[in-house]
């Protein structure tokens, strides 16, 4: 069976207060992914320019292996202030590399060799990157293990009804935060139910093998249609949130891989999403002992 684990969107620099940090979610996706021994690959496009050169650098100094194409749009940049308590606020820059994902016979060719993908809302805000992520979901050859991940990513209204219903047809995973299941709930017309009933409607009505709903400090769950896992969230030390969620994926996405139950799978994403709160920027390196866990 194919091994290889993509992330697929947006690779950028974060501008946070202390200086700029290589981000993006798929990229931090697939960083994670890799730490549990995995081969990951980071799809996306960057422009010919110094902020290019400086993050396929980055990723092949981390060992990360990309498919990244260079176009003729600037490097994404993101600038991100912090409140007090270390969550980001973003404000994204438009007409950029990653919004220009081309689709390759070489894309084509991954995606004929992939096991599992990330994807998520905001790298299609563009109908260029839309329509590469699409043609890439409906490549991947169909089998008992896939998984395709639809990680919601509400950012600055980058997003529309159907872009996010046409997902959900896509994936077989979805993974959402209590405050973007609150949006998506009024947008799809639940109003007035409650968390857990909102994700049992979602989970039947686009027929998912999970949805792994998120809810900061008040723990999180992960829905399958046969059982509910509930995980608290752990109390520690928070430097910032940035790509704390992407490495909960990252973490739960590699345990499901390797055959752990969904519980052990959750508690593993949890910790694992936990330390990297404690981390500056979004790819720390995680401890041998988050790694060995999966042997």
């Amino acid at each position: 069976m194919n091994q290889i684990i993509v992330g697929m969107g947006e690779a950028l620099w974060d501008c946070l207060p202390e200086g700029k940090k290589i981000g993006g979610a798929p990229a931090n996706f697939a960083f994670h992914v890799s730490q549990f021994g995995f081969d990951s690959r980071v799809v996306s496009a960057v422009g010919r320019d110094a902020d290019g050169d400086e993050i396929l650098e980055v990723f092949a100094g981390k060992g990360l292996r990309t498919q990244i194409e260079r176009v003729d749009y600037p490097t994404g940049r993101v600038q991100v202030t912090l409140d007090t308590v270390g969550v980001p606020c973003y404000e994204i820059k438009e007409g950029v590399a990653w919004d220009n994902i081309p689709f390759t016979d070489e894309l084509k060719r991954l995606a004929l060799s992939t096991r599992a993908v990330c994807f998520g809302s905001l790298a299609q805000r563009s109908v260029v990157s839309r329509t590469t992520i699409n043609r890439f979901l409906d490549t991947m050859p169909d089998h008992e293990g896939q998984i395709k991940i639809f990680d919601i990513n509400l950012r600055q209204g980058f997003y529309t009804k159907e872009i996010l219903c046409d997902s959900m047809r896509r994936c077989n995973v979805l993974k959402i935060n209590d405050e973007e299941l609150v949006t998506i709930s009024r947008m799809f017309g639940y109003p007035g139910i409650d968390l857990q009933d909102k994700c049992w409607i979602l989970l039947a009505k686009y027929n998912l093998k999970m949805l792994i709903l998120t809810c900061g400090t008040n723990g999180s769950y992960v829905f399958t249609p046969g059982e509910v896992s509930f995980q608290e969230t752990p109390r520690v030390p928070v430097a910032d949130t940035v790509g704390a969620g992407d490495s909960f994926t990252g973490a739960f996405t590699a345990s499901i891989l390797k055959g752990i139950s969904i519980p052990e799978a959750h508690k593993l994403a949890v910790e694992t999403s936990a330390y990297v709160c404690t981390q500056s920027g979004a790819m720390p390196e995680l401890p041998q002992v988050y790694k060995e866990r999966l042997g």
